[in-house]
Formats: C-alpha cells, sequence, structure tokens
C-alpha cells in the first residue's frame, strides 16, 4: 500500500511541472507592449472607445447603453460643439497585456441575439487586439433591450421635447 501511495503522489507531481514552465514560457515572451527599449501604456479609455466603435460596425446592434446613458447621450449631442461618446455602454478593465470587455447594446427587433452576440464579441477582439496588441481575454454582452421600428419616433423624442 505504501508503494502505491508512493507511485501515485509521483506521478501527481510528474503530471503538475508542465504547467509552471508553460508559464515561465508565457512570462518570457512580453508581447509587443514591452520591449527592451520601453513600454507601453494603453489607458482604459483608448480600449473602451475601440470596442464600441467595434461594436456600433456591426449590423443588428441598434445602439449601446442603458436607458440613462442613451438620454444623456442624446442630450449631449443637442450642444452646438459636442461629440458622440463613441464608449457609452463599454466598461474595460485594461492590465499590462490583457483587457476584458463588457458592453451593453440595444438590438435590432429580428436579428438573432446569439448570432449578433458572437459577431460583436468577434469584431471587438478583433479591432482591439490588432489596433493595441492587448490579448481580450473575454467580451460579456449584455443585450438590455430590443428596438422597435418606430420605437425613436414614437416614444423617445416626444419625452425629450
Amino acid at each position: 500500500m505504501a508503494d502505491s501511495t508512493t507511485a501515485s503522489k509521483t506521478t501527481s507531481s510528474t503530471a503538475v511541472s508542465p504547467t509552471p514552465s508553460t508559464e515561465v514560457v508565457k512570462a518570457a515572451g512580453n508581447g509587443p507592449l514591452v520591449t527592451t527599449q520601453g513600454r507601453t501604456s494603453i489607458a482604459d479609455a483608448v480600449v473602451s472607445k475601440i470596442a464600441g466603435i467595434a461594436t456600433r460596425e456591426v449590423s443588428g446592434v441598434h445602439d449601446l447603453g442603458g436607458n440613462t446613458a442613451r438620454a444623456v447621450g442624446a442630450l449631449r449631442e443637442r450642444i452646438p460643439g459636442s461629440r458622440t461618446n463613441l464608449s457609452q455602454g463599454v466598461n474595460v478593465e485594461v492590465g499590462e497585456r490583457q483587457a476584458a470587455v463588457d458592453v451593453d447594446l440595444i438590438a435590432e427587433y429580428g436579428v438573432a441575439i446569439a448570432d449578433l452576440a458572437s459577431g460583436v464579441r468577434r469584431n471587438v477582439i478583433d479591432s482591439v487586439e490588432r489596433m493595441t496588441g492587448l490579448e481580450v481575454t473575454e467580451v460579456n454582452i449584455t443585450v438590455l433591450d430590443v428596438h422597435l421600428d418606430g420605437d425613436d419616433t414614437e416614444n423617445g423624442e416626444s419625452r425629450v421635447e
């Protein structure tokens, strides 16, 4: 019995050993943001803006953000000289080499939400990784509402005026 217990302990410790060596390899590869000439830091606002633009590019996305964010955005757009907040509805966490993205969106009615989420996720990951060199670990998507044709003219504009 003692011999089989010792053998299983040896086997389990051998099975665990590849994990630390893999981590060492990952740590050695600093990626494009950390070089011998210096380090590049990317602000959360940059990643958020890229993710917001990438999300809006996907067909079937009506708008980003919840009701409050969209109402504030609509008021902001009425101010002369103001710009659209491209990161509205997008929250990010950016580390030295990785980023995580949360997107709140309004889908167009009739669009398959699973396909929409997949398309948004793919476009956000591709855009952020290509433009920043960061690895995107996750893109969490929350569909807050479905936009119906006529919703803006019947409900939204009459409340603002």
